[in-house]
């Protein structure tokens, strides 16, 4: 299929099922922690919902793993106009459904407990914290700008079902504050895993799973570790990749 891309745009290997993927440098691009996190628990079954979905990654992997319907959010027209396109070049319009809004007012085009899952890979930076970027679409998805964590949590409680599964990932310095609002916005935290560059190196990210209306009781699973000490893959990272 010839892709016709814009300014800024390129046309990157989304590894899985062959897909491809078009990104623009002046805004986020998906990367590892994204990839982690499509992977993370079984695939869910019933209807999933993508919170701010970006280039709809999450979803194309989530279909590539057997998801059989998934709704990406996206706030930010330049990305949803992306997102639709790589569904299509991607020939998943059976299966994911793009909507340009803003996930802030869920309560005015979704049902309330109308999906099965939420996914999340939020802004990781509260406002005031860290190093800016001048390009908007950039600082937008790394900072609080537009939707803050109890903003995610909000939409995500409202969304799920009764016992459906929320899961994201963020950074571990806010590890803390995630796992009180998550109980706060009755999605108990159920499932943690820690992820280090290297084995030898402290955890830098997160992934959890909240159940809504769940039990108390958590798991730590073992930890992931993304690179050896030579800075190739390990074998878990590769195998996210379809690499074994």
């Amino acid at each position: 299929m010839k892709v016709s891309l814009g300014p800024h745009e390129r046309l990157d290997d989304l590894v899985l099922d062959g897909m491809k993927i078009i990104q623009r440098d002046d805004q986020f691009c998906f990367s590892l922690d994204t990839v982690l996190l499509a992977h993370f628990g079984t695939v869910p079954r019933g209807k999933v919902l993508d919170l701010g979905t970006g280039t709809a990654a999450i979803p194309l992997i989530l279909s590539a793993r057997g998801a059989v319907s998934v709704t990406g959010a996206e706030l930010n027209p330049v990305m949803a106009d992306i997102a639709r396109r790589n569904v299509i070049l991607n020939g998943r319009e059976p299966v994911i459904t793009i909507v340009e809004g803003d996930y802030r007012t869920i309560r005015q085009w979704s049902d309330s407990g109308g999906f099965a899952a939420v996914y999340a890979n939020p802004p990781y930076r509260e406002k005031s914290r860290g190093a800016y970027s001048d390009a908007e679409g950039i600082r937008r998805a790394r900072h609080e700008e537009t939707a803050t964590l109890d903003d995610v949590l909000d939409a995500a409680s409202f969304a799920l079902k009764f016992h459906g599964r929320f899961r994201m990932v963020h950074i571990t310095e806010r590890l803390t504050d995630i796992l009180t609002a998550m109980r706060i916005h009755a999605i108990e935290p159920k499932v943690v895993q820690m992820v280090h560059g290297r084995a030898d190196k402290k955890a830098k990210l997160f992934l959890v799973e909240g159940i809504r209306g769940g039990s108390k009781g958590v798991d730590v699973l073992p930890p992931l570790i993304v690179h050896h000490a030579d800075g190739t893959y390990t074998e878990d990272v590769l195998k996210l990749y379809g690499k074994l």
